[in-house]
């Protein structure tokens, strides 16, 4: 039986590449985000195989019901990657207290309450992966994003404590950690900071940006069942950034 699978934050960057493998895999994908001109776009370019679903994440009341909507209309949620994110690049005495729990409330709490309605139609299939999206940010002190750096750590954390206890239930918990990756934002940025550029792949040992494709792999092999004994990994997928000197 053909796998359903939901995507936050799909329709652009590492998202859509996600979607475009698991799509090409002959899973259902379903997209969801803010932008339905967005969506609808991405749609178009991967095919029958897919859908979306509009939704603002922040709001997470409205989770559960986008959730059911799902479920009423595919039946199931066998794979679930968490996405979906926002950044915010401002020194620490700068930020407010709005714009902190932002970023929060987008990047990290939101992806418990999903993950939270999905795990409860996952347990009564006795089975599903849940796939979350972390960032370099996580591992490092990375200057003026301190939101999105405690948005990131939280969502490491709460693999490894999610694949502990939803394990009992079938479900399976994973996290990938992208390095830097060549999509349109960070491409701008790095070409814009030419010392920046150099700093990155001066440390990068495979000495270049990674690929929306090779982050897009990863993800299709924690969520398939080659990795059906693999849960609470925080896998990075960086050409060694991690680990450079």
């Amino acid at each position: 039986m053909k796998k359903t699978a939901v995507i936050t934050g799909g329709a652009s960057g590492i998202g859509l590449a996600i979607a475009r493998r698991f799509v090409r895999e002959g899973i259902m994908t379903i997209l969801v985000g803010r932008d339905v001109k967005k969506l609808k776009h991405a749609c178009s370019v991967l095919g029958e195989n897919s859908d979306f679903f509009q939704s603002d994440l922040s709001d997470i009341r409205s989770i559960p019901e986008m959730v059911q909507k799902i479920i009423d209309r595919y039946g199931k949620i066998d794979i679930l990657v968490n996405n979906a994110g926002i950044n915010l690049k401002k020194k620490i005495l700068e930020v407010t207290d709005e714009e902190y729990q932002n970023i929060i409330l987008t990047n990290q709490t939101s992806a418990f309450c999903i993950t939270r309605s999905v795990a409860g139609f996952m347990q009564e299939q006795g089975a599903g992966v849940v796939l979350n999206i972390s960032s370099m940010a996580a591992i490092y002190g990375l200057p003026y994003v301190i939101a999105y750096t405690a948005s990131k750590s939280a969502i490491e954390g709460m693999t490894r404590a999610m694949a502990v206890e939803l394990a009992e239930m079938g479900i399976r918990v994973n996290c990938i950690a992208p390095g830097f990756i060549r999509t349109n934002m960070s491409s701008v940025a790095l070409e814009k900071d030419a010392e920046r550029k150099e700093k990155v792949l001066s440390r990068t040992p495979l000495g270049r940006l990674g690929k929306p494709e090779e982050v897009a792999n990863a993800a299709y092999f924690l969520v398939s069942d080659e990795a059906s004994f693999i849960t609470g990994v925080v896998l990075p997928v960086d050409g060694g950034n991690s680990v450079g000197f």
